[in-house]
């Protein structure tokens, strides 16, 4: 069985490294599947849930990234990611509780600046909310 070696970091810590069958990600231009042997590619990648089948044990590994980038070479794919959390780290109140405050804070927003913080902050929330309940129904 062919494999393919998975790097999942953030600016703070390595999230995953291990070896996988297949690997899915939301890509700037829509979800993006990788298998062993796939062509080099690199490309930015908006927040949500990054699908690793481990070759190991055929479980599967969720992780929530915040945007960032993905190289993809034949034997190796490497997620650089602004923000990662493990699936399992993932906490619901807290995300609902984020996204409220980005609302709040559009509604609010003095400038131009603020509100693409503001939607910027809403976006990878609901995408972090959309990531918890994908986790959930595995």
């Amino acid at each position: 069985m062919a494999t393919i070696h998975v790097d999942v970091v953030s600016a703070e810590e390595s999230i995953f490294s291990g070896e996988a069958k297949f690997v899915a990600l939301p890509g700037e231009n829509g979800e993006l599947g990788i298998l062993p042997r796939h062509t080099p590619l690199i490309t930015r990648i908006k927040p949500g849930a990054v699908r690793i089948e481990r070759a190991d044990n055929n479980e599967e590994e969720f992780v929530f990234v915040a945007g960032g980038i993905l190289e993809v070479q034949p034997g190796t794919v490497t997620v650089l990611a602004d923000t990662a959390i493990r699936g399992k780290d993932l906490d619901e109140a807290k995300a609902t509780e984020a996204k409220k405050r980005a609302e709040e804070a559009m509604k609010n927003a003095k400038s131009d600046i603020d509100l693409a913080a503001a939607q910027g902050e809403f976006a990878a929330m609901a995408a972090q909310l959309a990531a918890i309940q994908k986790l959930r129904r595995k």
